[in-house]
C-alpha cells in the first residue's frame, strides 16, 4: 500500500500554503494526498442532542475547509488522488497518529488562532518534535516555496541522528532532479584555542574530522543515487546558524532528529528548533529511531 502524504488544514493563510507544496510533493512523488481536519469540538458535538435541522458552526466551517483544501489542491495537480477527514481531537494529537501511516506530515508555519508573533505555531512545533515520520514545516520566500533555487540543503549531523534524514534529501534531490548540496560544520573547542601557534594545525585537524564523517555519511546513499549532483562542504561555526543562512538559496533544508522510544517530551535539538523558526524555505525534519 502506498502510503499518503498528510497535511493538516485549518483555513489559515499558512495551511493553504501548506497545501499547495503538498500537491506538488505528491505529484512529484506519485503518492496520495490526504488532508486533514482536527477539532476537539468534534468530539464533544457527537454526544450532544440536536436541536432543529441546522448543523453546528464548527462542523460547517470544517467541512468548508477541507472541501476548498481539496479543490486547490486539485486543481494544482490534478493528478493526484485527494482525500479528506475531519477528526475529533486535538490537531497535534491527531497528525501525530496520521503520522503512523504516512509518508510524511506537512504543516504550515502557524495556524489559524495562533498569535502573530509566534515564530512557529504550537502544532507544527509538537509535530515536528514528536513524529516517528519525516515533518515538513512550510514556510519561506516565494522562490524556496515554488522551488525557484533547484537546490536542497542538507545539515550532515551526528551518525545517530543523519542516516534517515541523508535518505531523505537524496530521495527529494532525484525526485526534484536537483543538485543536493550537503553540509557539516565544525567548531574548535574553546579549550584548544588557546595556542594561537597551534591553531591552524588544530582547525585542520577538526575539519578532516567532519570531511571524513560526510565521507561515511554520505557514502551508501551516494552509490544508491548516482545521479544525484551532490556538493559536500564543511564549514566552521554554529550549524544552526551556518543553516539559517543557507537555507535562503535552497528550496528545502532537511534534518535528522532523535526520537528515544519511551521518551514523550520534545525531541529536537537546537539546530531543527532554530531552523523551524527561522529558515527562510521549508524545513524538513527526518528523525532516527534509536
Amino acid at each position: 500500500m502506498t502510503l499518503p502524504l498528510v497535511v493538516g488544514v485549518d483555513g489559515s493563510d499558512g495551511s493553504l500554503l501548506a497545501v499547495d507544496w503538498a500537491a506538488e510533493e505528491a505529484a512529484r512523488h506519485d503518492i496520495p494526498l490526504r488532508l486533514v481536519y482536527a477539532s476537539r469540538w468534534e468530539r464533544y458535538e457527537t454526544g450532544v442532542p440536536s436541536e432543529g435541522t441546522e448543523r453546528p458552526s464548527e462542523r460547517v466551517l470544517a467541512e468548508h475547509i477541507v472541501a476548498s483544501a481539496a479543490e486547490r489542491a486539485a486543481q494544482r495537480c490534478r493528478d493526484v488522488k485527494v482525500t479528506t477527514d475531519i477528526l475529533p481531537d486535538d490537531a497535534a494529537y491527531a497528525l501525530l497518529r496520521e503520522g503512523d501511516n504516512a509518508h510524511a506530515l506537512v504543516t504550515g508555519s502557524r495556524g489559524r488562532g495562533e498569535l502573530t508573533g509566534l515564530l512557529l505555531g504550537s502544532v507544527g512545533l509538537a509535530v515536528a518534535a514528536r513524529a516517528h515520520c519525516p515533518v515538513i514545516v512550510v514556510r519561506g520566500d516565494r522562490a524556496g516555496l515554488t522551488g525557484g533555487h533547484e537546490r536542497i540543503l542538507l545539515g550532515a549531523g551526528e551518525p545517530a541522528t543523519a542516516h534517515e534524514a541523508v535518505r531523505f534529501a537524496f530521495r527529494e534531490a532525484e525526485a526534484r532532479a536537483c543538485a543536493l548540496y550537503v553540509v557539516r560544520a565544525w567548531r574548535c573547542p574553546a579549550h584548544e584555542v588557546g595556542n594561537q601557534l597551534a591553531l591552524a594545525e588544530i582547525a585542520r585537524q577538526y575539519e578532516g574530522k567532519a570531511s571524513a564523517l560526510l565521507d561515511v555519511l554520505l557514502g551508501e546513499a551516494m552509490a544508491a543515487h548516482p545521479k544525484v549532483d551532490v556538493r559536500s562542504v564543511t564549514a566552521e561555526g554554529p550549524a544552526h546558524r551556518i543553516l539559517v543562512d543557507r537555507s535562503a538559496a535552497a528550496d528545502l533544508v532537511v534534518v535528522g532528529a532523535r526520537r528515544r522510544h519511551g521518551h514523550v517530551g520534545l525531541q529536537l535539538g537546537r539546530v531543527a528548533h532554530t531552523l523551524l523558526h527561522h529558515a527562510q524555505c521549508p524545513v524538513a525534519v527526518v528523525p532516527q529511531a534509536e
